[in-house]
């Protein structure tokens, strides 16, 4: 098993001509089907965002980090003062509807992200991933792979793509590769136990432990 170090190098040297060309073998074209930016049954929409993503649509859309990002819900408990514990990722906020706070739909019910210049790179890079270890993977199991490419559920997948297309997508597959490791690696060098209080959360990323709202724990 490869460290996340090595891991990093290996996501550092990876070729976008050959990610680009798993992702044209696969093919894909968004349908704005909305599937990704939804609650999907009983769970809420998780999408992964790291701090500089978040501060990007602060700016972009005057909302402020709660707004914008809530602790990934994975590893806290439901007490009686509210969800408590420690996690060590933030996900895009959530509507009532448990969908991404960014997606609209338009009158003929097509899918829209509001926010679509200044999306995560999750967002950008959807239904691809990496094939590397402490890379994240959306939506479940891979449902096709091509080389260190893999796809997950999308009903865009199949279709056709052009080459410009998927050398975007693949330039920042790569990006999104590295990020998740960087982050990866400064949350576990980071991270000290926070022992929080009944109803509070932290958050672990990799500037350091964060209040829910996304102010530092120590101010």
């Amino acid at each position: 098993m490869h460290t996340l170090e090595e891991e990093l190098t290996r996501a550092r040297e990876l070729s976008v001509d050959e990610l680009a060309d798993a992702i044209e073998s696969i093919g894909f074209e968004c349908t704005r089907c909305g599937a990704c930016c939804t609650r999907d049954g009983d769970d809420d929409h998780t999408a992964t965002v790291f701090p500089d993503e978040v501060r990007r649509l602060e700016d972009a859309t005057g909302r402020e980090w709660r707004d914008v990002a809530r602790p990934m819900p994975y590893g806290l408990t439901e007490t009686d003062e509210g969800l408590s514990g420690e996690t060590f990722e933030w996900a895009l906020q959530t509507d009532a509807c448990g969908d991404c706070v960014f997606y609209e739909e338009d009158d003929a019910g097509r899918g829209a992200c509001v926010a679509h210049d200044d999306r995560p790179l999750i967002c950008r890079t959807y239904p691809f991933s990496v094939a590397l270890g402490g890379t994240s993977k959306p939506m479940g199991e891979a449902v096709d792979e091509e080389g260190l490419v893999r796809a997950h559920e999308c009903e865009g997948l199949g279709r056709d793509i052009s080459r410009e297309d998927a050398e975007e997508l693949a330039q920042a597959l790569k990006e999104r590769a590295v990020c998740e490791l960087e982050e990866a690696i400064a949350v576990r060098d980071n991270y000290r136990p926070a022992d929080p209080d009944p109803g509070e959360v932290v958050v672990h990323d990799s500037e350091g432990a964060k209040r829910a709202d996304g102010s530092p724990l120590e101010e």
